[in-house]
């Protein structure tokens, strides 16, 4: 987070991407969404928001709902600015699902978690995030909860 020289905390707003920008949404996917109107994070979420919205997202598309399930959490993921599209796969991948899920995390337990993912899956163990990104993320998904 950023911090003025007073040591307050700027405020800021959940992250809204284009659709395009969720890791695992094909372009086949994305003009899918499109030709219902969804074009942003930001609309997925506000579309998706029930188990019900999203069963209908899923039959207009003629899609499976796991797809709209898994890009929902996705979406919800990538709101916390610090993560974005750049991390939710990651999250999701380590079994994290939603921003009250990530901000009841202890800090190293989370850790410990994403480098099990990148150590299986890539076999990359300096492509894990640092325990200060880590922190962020937590540290913004509990204050996305609370307001």
């Amino acid at each position: 987070m950023n911090a003025s020289k007073s040591g307050s905390v700027r405020p800021f707003k959940p992250s809204n991407w284009p659709i395009a920008q969720l890791p695992g949404v094909s372009s086949q996917d994305q003009s899918l969404l499109e030709t219902c109107g969804i074009t942003t994070t930001r609309e997925l979420l506000r579309r998706g928001k029930t188990p019900e919205q999203r069963q209908a997202i899923a039959q207009e598309l003629g899609i499976h709902l796991q797809y709209v399930n898994k890009w929902v959490a996705m979406a919800e993921l990538a709101s916390v600015p610090t993560v974005g599209c750049e991390y939710c796969g990651l999250l999701l991948h380590a079994g994290i699902a939603s921003i009250a899920q990530l901000a009841d995390l202890p800090i190293h337990r989370l850790h410990q978690q994403l480098l099990r993912v990148q150590v299986a899956h890539l076999q990359r163990r300096d492509l894990c995030p640092s325990v200060d990104e880590v922190t962020r993320w937590i540290q913004q998904a509990r204050t996305l909860t609370k307001g």
